[in-house]
């Protein structure tokens, strides 16, 4: 799911060290506008999103909506 795009941006920060692909695919179920916005502005120019379906409005949370209802945290059990 790609929501606000910031679970992304810490992935790629992460493998930054590692090199520097010559492509980067990104593959997502549903993001948000917000979202592909977000990405488009920090990953490089040789970055491909493949997105199923792209919402348009984000909770004050971040989540989708109407989305999938959480589901991202929801399936590793219960809210704490």
């Amino acid at each position: 799911m790609l929501a606000t795009g910031k679970t992304l941006e810490n992935v790629f920060k992460a493998l930054k060290n590692h090199g520097q692909p010559k492509q980067i695919h990104i593959i997502s179920v549903i993001g948000s506008k917000k979202g592909v916005d977000y990405v488009k502005s920090i990953f490089p120019e040789n970055t491909h999103l493949w997105i199923a379906a792209i919402d348009d409005e984000l909770t004050s949370k971040g989540y989708i909506v109407p989305g999938l209802g959480d589901a991202g945290d929801l399936s590793y059990g219960l809210k704490l």
